[in-house]
C-alpha cells in the first residue's frame, strides 16, 4: 500500500495520510504504548496493522472506521470498530485485541 506508514519495524499504519500531524503525534503514541504491551504480552509479536478508512462523511462530521491485527507466532487477532473519534477507536480496537491475546 502505497500510503503506509511503518514505525520500528513491526507497526503498519495505512489509510492515516488524512490525519493532522498533531493527531498523528497522539495516535503514535498510543499505538506505540500498545504494542510494547504486545510485545511484553507476546509470545513471539511479529506484527502490529492499523488500517483506517473515512467513511459516512457529511458536513462537519465523519466515521472512522479502523481495523487492526496483531500477529503473535503465526496466530492473528483481529478487531474493527466504528467512532466519530479517531483516537477513541484505535484505543477501542487494540484494546479489544489485547483482551483476545490476554484470554
Amino acid at each position: 500500500m502505497s500510503d503506509a506508514l511503518v514505525l520500528g519495524g513491526n507497526i503498519e499504519l495505512s489509510g492515516f495520510k488524512e490525519i493532522d500531524p498533531g493527531s498523528m503525534v497522539i495516535l503514535k503514541k498510543i499505538v506505540g504504548n500498545y504494542a510494547r504491551r504486545f510485545s511484553g504480552r507476546c509470545s513471539d509479536f511479529e506484527k502490529l496493522s492499523l488500517r483506517m478508512k473515512n467513511i459516512h462523511e457529511t458536513e462537519g462530521s465523519k466515521k472512522f472506521e479502523v481495523h487492526g491485527m496483531v500477529i503473535d507466532k503465526g496466530k492473528t487477532y483481529t478487531s474493527e470498530l466504528t467512532d466519530r473519534n479517531i483516537f477513541v477507536v484505535v484505543d477501542s480496537v487494540l484494546k479489544k485485541i489485547e483482551n483476545e491475546i490476554t484470554k
